[in-house]
């Protein structure tokens, strides 16, 4: 817990500002992971809404407007209190109390594993409850779910409840969509919504010269499938003994993929985790953008991929598997290519063509920005989720 952020009430904690905005529930029980900018983003486009983060704990991570955080658990004797009694109950009257103040309108649970903690808060201030599924809970297989952590057994659990209890599900595409109605969820409470970017962070500078760079930008982990990168690039290479691989992000596969790279590579570099800006920056001076996602042995696969729309707002073509959500995000022949899932023949043979046909990437590349000012702009998305709030919010 920062030791800015106490849960001592209103005046401290997600105050309204003194206008007649309606406040919307931001449920995630970790507040807020690294990873989930998208969470942040969302939130911060919000105009016709109030907004309170509401979770059990703060963990390190993204920065987090203290005024606007409401935790289950804190330093004090009330806290605590609450903190056990949310672990045992997944209830906390404290939380509900300091809720009741500010006279939420709805809920906004972000995560399958996450909503089935916001139900007791929905029914005990009787208000709508919102769920966006981003994959995580969703793809992965039950066989594998249950042994991943204690939330994700509840989850399982409590499915079945939160299909009754939530009001509406929001499948972050229409392949999320596709599982949430095999899985039994009721179509007619499922719509899909793309989260989108800001459009105006995500612009290139067309005065930044662009390197035979093919850029991959995620975690190190199985399903981003960088190991099929590394061995597509030991074929580019050969044709291109210029063209570098560089990598941004950490995980638990790295010494792994260096160690491959090490071996098969000439020109290669392994940054870490690195800032949006840094990020951005390596965007707009690459030429080819590659994150070849696969489907785990555990399940998880690509829900969307908000990377690939990113890439190709900075100007990045982008090559990939087709699995999952990504043909939503990249427009085959359009903005980048896509190929059989772990054919790293046809995914040498991509890059090397983008590489090659400076025409061809033009095109890719100015298409690619076009339409994700066209369909995913942040701004435009976000207007959309309000309407469906106030829609809610009606009919409850």
């Amino acid at each position: 817990m920062h030791s800015n952020e106490r849960n001592y009430g209103l005046r401290e904690e997600c105050s309204v500002n003194g206008d007649q905005k309606n406040t919307v529930i931001v449920y995630r029980n970790h507040l807020l992971p690294r990873s989930e900018t998208f969470i942040r983003e969302q939130v911060s486009h919000l105009r016709s809404y109030n907004y309170c983060y509401v979770g059990f704990r703060r963990v390190p991570g993204l920065s987090l407007p203290s005024k606007k955080v409401l935790t289950a658990s804190g330093p004090g004797l009330p806290q605590k209190i609450s903190e056990a009694s949310y672990k045992i109950c997944g209830f906390s009257p404290f939380l509900i109390d300091n809720l009741r103040m500010l006279s939420p309108q709805l809920v906004h649970a972000h995560f399958g594993p996450d909503a089935v903690r916001a139900i007791p808060i929905s029914k005990a201030l009787n208000i709508p409850l919102v769920v966006t599924f981003h994959g995580y809970g969703l793809t992965v297989k039950p066989s594998y779910a249950w042994r991943e952590s204690l939330s994700q057994l509840i989850y399982l659990l409590r499915k079945n409840n939160l299909r009754k209890k939530a009001t509406h599900f929001i499948a972050v595409s229409n392949y999320i969509k596709k599982l949430l109605i095999e899985q039994a969820f009721p179509p007619q409470k499922i719509s899909t919504h793309y989260t989108g970017i800001d459009t105006c962070t995500f612009t290139p500078d067309e005065h930044v010269r662009r390197t035979p760079t093919v850029l991959f930008v995620g975690r190190l982990v199985e399903v981003k499938g960088c190991n099929y990168l590394i061995r597509a690039m030991s074929k580019v290479q050969s044709i291109f003994p210029d063209a570098e691989l560089v990598v941004l992000g950490d995980g638990p596969l790295r010494s792994q993929l260096e160690s491959s790279a090490q071996q098969r590579l000439k020109k290669y570099r392994f940054l870490g985790f690195q800032s949006p800006e840094v990020v951005r920056e390596w965007m707009n001076r690459s030429k080819v953008f590659c994150v070849p996602s696969i489907t785990a042995k555990t399940g998880h696969t690509e829900a969307f991929g908000m990377v690939f729309i990113e890439a190709q707002a900075m100007g990045l073509p982008v090559v990939t598997f087709d699995i999952g959500g990504i043909p939503e995000a990249v427009a085959h022949n359009q903005t980048g290519f896509l190929v059989p899932g772990k054919d790293v023949d046809a995914l040498s043979t991509r890059l090397i063509s983008l590489l090659k046909d400076s025409e061809r990437w033009q095109g890719m590349s100015q298409k690619g920005i076009r339409r994700v000012r066209e369909k995913f702009d942040i701004r435009r998305q976000t207007k959309l989720l309000e309407d469906l709030y106030s829609v809610l919010i009606a009919q409850a």
